[in-house]
C-alpha cells in the first residue's frame, strides 16, 4: 500500500484530496484521470486508515458517503428563501409573449437569457457553511422540505467540501438529483434478472431513492446531480449574472449541465428549444423541456414575481412522454437468443410526439407485478430511443370479469416448450435449432470459429440466406451449393458495386465465369452492376447469368463448409448452442460420455454425473434434447455428412456414480437428501420397486414421515414418475457401456483450478489453456477462493487485483512456461 508519509493524518489528508479530485474530474469535468479500480483502492486504503484512527474521521471524508444507519423519519426543513416553481409554456407563441413582456418591462431589446435543459428529477437544496456540506433538503411544497442530508451524502457528484476559494460563509445551492438513463436501464436489467423490483422511470427512481429511510439503500442507487441556481447567500458575493454564477459553481466543484448556454431574444430561445429537442433522445438523462432565465440578476429583481413563480423565468415543455391508453391484447415476442418478452397491443396514443400502438412488459414477472390484463387502462411511457413501456395500471378503470395473464406453454414461432430456470425472470424457447426467431443467431454461433469454424459465413450473408429461406436451420448449411450462395435476390438487393463487394467480402476482388477471370472488380471503377454488365468483354455479356455469378469467394465458402463436416464431439456440442453449454461444459460432456448418440438420449439428471454440471445446466441440456425439432436437426447434420472423429466409450470414472442412490439425489426430489437417498437405495432393489411401493414403505426404509410424504407426492406426478423410470433405464444402459476403471493416472494439476489473465507472449491463450487442461487443470474465467493459482501476463487487469485481494498464488509467464516444459507439454 503506497504511502507518502508515515504520519497517518498526512496520508489521510492526501487520500481525501486525491479522491475529491477524482470525483470532481469525473462528475464535473467529465474527464476522469484514474480508473475505477484505482479509485476503489484509494478508498479502501482511506477506510482502513480511518478505522485504525477514528479520531481523524471527518463528516466530509469520502468514506462517509456509504450511508449511515436508518433514521425513523425525515425532519422538516424550512427554506430561508422559498423554492418557487416555474410557469410552463407549451407553444412558441407563449415564449414570444414571455420575451416581449420582459422587453417592455425593462425597456431592452433582445435581452440575454441563461438557458438549460429541464431535468426530470427531484429538486433539492444543499447548504454549505464555510465550504462544508451541512444539510440537504427536498423542495417539498416550496416553503418546507424534508431533511435528506444522509442520503445526499451518498451521491458522489455532490461535493462534501467546496474546492478552490472565495466561497461565501453560507451558500445554498439548488439543483436536480436525477438518475442517468444508462444507469437506470442497467439497474432495472439487474433487478429483472434477480427478481428485484424495477423502477417505473428515472424520475420516480431518483425521488424514491432520496426518500429511503435507510441511506445504505440510497447509496446503492445510481444517482447524479446538476446544480442550476443558488438560494441563501451570506458573507460573500456572487457574480452579477446567472450564467457566471453557474460557471463559479462549477469551479467550486458542482456539476453544471454542459448543455447550458446564453442566448438573446425570442429567436434565440426558440432556436435553443429546437436544438435541444433534436438531441433529446441522445442526452444521457431524461428532460421534459428547457428552462429560460433572464441572465442578469438586476433585471430579475426588477421583473419580480407573480403568485408563486418568477416573471423572469419560464419552462418550455416538450410533448408529454407518459400517456394513458387501453390494452387490446397481451402478446409475446421471441428474440434472437430465444428470450420471450411479453408486450401489449394498445389503442393508438401520442407519446413524446410519436404514435404508439405497442409497448414492452419486459418479462412475466413484470406483468404479474403490474397485474396488466386485457382491457386494462394503463400509463405508457416513452423516453428517447427507449421502447415504449407500460408503467402502471389504472385499477379503477378495469373492466369487470378480467383474468390475470399467464405465459403460454409453447413458443408461438416454432411450438417448442417455453422454459424458465429457477430463480430467473426470463422465459426462453427451447427450440434453439428450429425456431425461426433464433435462426440467425443459431447459424452464426454454429459457424463461429470455436464451434464448426466455417470461415467466410458472415452475418450479412446469414441474414440474406435466412430471410430467403435458403437455410432454415444449421443442417441446411450442408446442402448449400455455389448457386445457392449467389442468388438473384442477393445480387438485386446489392445493386451498387459497393453493396456487392460488402456482400462478397473483402476477398472478392475478381469475378469469374467458368473458371475464367472476367474482370478485376473495383467498386470505384463503375457505379453499378448494371453498368458493369454493359462493360463485360464481348462474348461474355450473353453468357453471364446476372442472377448467379461464380466467385472465388463462394468457392472458398463451399470448401469451408465441406471441411467443417469433420469435427470433434466437444466442438459439435458447443456448436449446437445449448443454453449454458459453453466450451468448457462441452469439453466435459465430450470427455465423460464420449458419444453424441449416448448424450442425445440421456435424461437430464444423468448429466449431473459430470463434475461442475449442476441442476440448472443439466435441465437446460435436457430441455434442448426433449424438443423433437432439435433432435431432427441433429439427425440431419449426421445424415449430411457431419462426422465426429473422437467418439469413445464413457469415462470409467462414471461408474462409481452410477447408482440408484446418486440418481435419487440428482433428481432433486424434495426432502430426499443424500442420507435419505442411500436409505431408499438400500431398501429397494431398483426404481421399479420404489415406484410400486406405498408411502408407508418409505417410512419403513428409514425416511421421516415428512420426507416419505414428499417423495410420494413427487411420484404422484406422472412426469416425475416417468423421469425416474427413464433415468433408471438410462443409468443401466450407461453402466453397460462404461468400461471398468483402470488404474487412474493423475495429472500434476488434477483437481486444481487455474485462471489466465493478461497477454501471454510465448503462446496464445488457447494454447495455454489446452496445455493446462492436458495436465489435469480446470481453466476458469473468474477468480474465487477456490482458484489454485492465477497466471498473469502483460497488462493483467481486475482478475490480478482480485487474486491479490484473496491471497491466491500468482504465476508469471516464465514460471508457466518452465512448468509446462518440465512436464513435457
Amino acid at each position: 500500500m503506497p504511502k507518502s508519509d508515515s504520519n497517518p493524518a498526512i496520508r489521510i489528508d492526501e487520500l481525501r484530496r486525491q479522491l475529491d479530485d477524482a470525483n470532481y474530474r469525473y462528475y464535473v469535468l467529465d474527464d476522469p484521470t484514474i480508473p475505477d479500480a484505482e479509485y476503489d483502492r484509494l478508498l479502501r486504503e482511506l477506510d482502513e486508515l480511518e478505522s485504525v484512527h477514528p479520531e481523524l474521521v471527518t463528516p466530509d471524508s469520502p468514506t462517509q458517503r456509504v450511508g449511515a444507519t436508518p433514521s425513523g423519519a425525515f425532519s422538516e426543513v424550512r427554506h430561508a428563501i422559498p423554492m418557487l416553481s416555474l410557469g410552463n409554456a407549451f407553444s412558441d407563441e407563449e415564449i414570444v409573449d414571455f420575451e416581449r413582456r420582459i422587453e417592455q418591462k425593462l425597456g431592452r431589446k433582445r435581452p440575454k437569457f441563461s438557458v438549460e435543459p429541464k431535468l426530470d428529477g427531484l429538486a433539492i437544496s444543499l447548504r454549505y457553511e464555510d465550504g462544508r456540506f451541512v444539510r440537504g433538503a427536498t423542495r417539498g411544497d416550496g416553503a418546507t422540505g424534508e431533511d435528506v442530508t444522509a442520503n445526499l451524502r451518498t451521491i458522489k457528484a455532490i461535493p462534501l467540501q467546496l474546492r478552490g476559494e472565495g466561497w461565501p460563509e453560507v451558500l445554498e445551492v439548488r439543483g436536480e438529483v436525477y438518475m442517468p438513463l444508462a444507469d437506470f436501464r442497467r439497474y432495472n436489467e439487474h433487478a429483472l434478472e434477480h427478481g428485484g423490483k424495477v423502477l417505473a422511470n428515472p424520475r420516480n427512481g431518483a425521488a424514491g431513492s432520496l426518500r429511503q429511510l435507510d441511506p445504505r439503500i440510497t447509496a446503492k442507487r445510481p444517482l447524479a446531480f446538476y446544480a442550476y441556481a443558488v438560494g441563501e447567500v451570506e458573507g460573500g458575493d456572487l457574480p452579477d449574472t446567472h450564467s457566471q454564477t453557474l460557471k463559479q459553481l462549477r469551479e467550486w466543484g458542482f456539476p453544471v449541465s454542459v448543455e447550458s448556454a446564453v442566448v438573446a431574444g425570442a429567436d434565440g430561445l426558440l432556436g435553443y428549444y429546437r436544438e435541444v429537442g433534436k438531441k433529446r433522445d441522445k442526452l444521457p438523462f431524461d428532460i421534459d423541456g428547457v428552462v429560460y432565465k433572464l441572465d442578469d440578476y438586476e433585471g430579475q429583481r426588477e421583473m419580480g414575481f407573480v403568485s408563486r413563480a418568477p416573471r423572469w423565468a419560464i419552462a418550455h415543455k416538450f410533448p408529454a412522454q407518459e400517456q394513458m391508453t387501453v390494452v387490446e391484447s397481451i402478446e409475446v415476442n421471441v428474440g434472437r437468443t430465444g428470450a420471450v418478452t411479453p408486450w401489449v397491443l394498445m389503442q393508438p396514443v401520442q407519446v413524446g410526439g410519436v404514435t404508439v400502438t405497442r409497448a414492452t412488459l419486459h418479462n412475466a414477472d413484470q406483468v404479474a407485478r403490474l397485474d396488466v390484463r386485457n382491457g386494462d387502462t394503463v400509463i405508457v411511457r416513452r423516453a428517447g430511443d427507449v421502447i415504449p413501456e407500460v408503467v402502471r395500471v389504472v385499477p379503477e378503470r378495469r373492466p369487470a370479469g378480467t383474468k390475470p395473464w399467464s405465459m403460454p406453454g409453447l413458443c408461438p414461432v416454432c411450438g417448442s416448450e417455453l422454459v424458465r430456470e429457477e430463480g430467473e425472470a426470463v422465459w426462453r424457447c427451447s427450440g434453439e435449432l428450429t425456431c425461426a426467431a433464433q435462426r440467425k443467431e443459431a447459424i452464426g454461433h454454429f459457424a463461429s470459429r470455436r464451434a464448426m469454424d466455417i470461415e467466410g459465413l458472415g452475418e450479412r450473408l446469414i441474414e440474406i440466406l435466412s430471410d430467403s429461406d435458403s437455410i432454415r436451420n444449421v443442417a441446411d448449411l450442408y446442402r448449400l451449393t455455389l448457386d445457392d450462395l449467389l442468388t438473384a435476390k442477393a445480387l438485386l438487393d446489392s445493386d451498387s458495386a459497393e453493396g456487392f463487394v460488402e456482400l462478397l467480402g473483402k476477398s472478392a476482388s475478381q469475378l469469374t465465369y467458368q473458371d475464367e477471370v472476367v474482370s478485376d472488380f473495383s467498386p470505384t471503377a463503375w457505379e453499378s452492376l448494371a453498368e458493369w454488365n454493359q462493360r463485360l468483354p464481348s462474348g461474355y455479356a450473353a453468357k453471364w447469368n446476372r442472377a448467379k455469378v461464380a466467385t472465388k469467394w463462394a468457392e472458398n465458402l463451399v470448401e469451408a463448409i465441406d471441411r467443417s463436416r469433420t469435427t470433434t464431439l466437444e466442438r459439435f456440442l458447443y456448436a449446437l448452442g445449448i443454453q449454458h453449454v459453453g466450451e468448457s461444459t462441452a469439453k466435459a460432456l465430450a470427455g465423460w460420455f464420449g458419444d453424441i448418440e449416448l448424450i442425445r438420449h440421456l435424461p437430464w439428471p444423468l448429466f449431473k454425473r459430470v463434475p461442475d454440471v449442476g441442476g440448472e445446466v443439466a435441465r437446460s441440456i435436457g430441455h434442448f434434447l426433449d424438443q423433437p425439432g432439435n433432435q431432427q436437426v441433429i439427425d440431419d447434420l449426421l445424415e449430411r455428412g457431419v462426422t465426429i472423429t473422437d467418439t469413445h466409450p464413457p469415462s470409467p470414472k462414471l461408474r462409481d456414480g452410477l447408482t440408484l442412490a446418486t440418481l435419487l439425489q440428482d433428481l432433486e426430489i424434495p426432502k430426499v437428501t443424500k442420507v435419505r437417498a442411500e436409505q431408499l437405495a438400500a431398501a429397494f432393489r431398483g426404481a421399479d420397486a420404489l415406484l410400486d411401493a406405498p408411502e408407508h414403505n418409505y417410512v419403513t426404509a428409514g425416511l421421516p414421515a415428512d420426507s416419505a410424504r414428499g417423495l410420494a407426492g413427487w411420484l404422484e406426478d406422472e412426469h416425475h414418475a416417468k423421469l425416474l423410470s427413464d433415468s433408471a433405464a438410462a443409468l443401466t444402459r450407461l453402466l453397460e457401456l462404461t468400461p471398468a476403471a483402470a488404474a487412474a493416472v493423475q495429472g500434476p494439476l488434477d483437481g486444481q483450478t487455474v485462471v489466465l489473465t493478461g497477454t501471454l507472449t510465448g503462446l496464445s491463450r488457447d494454447e495455454a489453456k489446452a496445455k493446462l487442461e492436458a495436465l489435469g487443470a480446470k481453466v476458469a474465467g473468474s477468480v474465487s477462493k477456490k482458484t489454485s493459482f492465477v497466471v498473469a501476463g502483460e497488462a493483467a487487469g481486475s482478475k490480478l487485483d482480485k487474486a491479490q485481494e484473496l491471497g491466491v498464488e500468482i504465476w508469471d509467464e516464465a514460471r508457466l512456461l518452465a512448468f509446462l516444459a518440465g512436464h513435457g507439454v
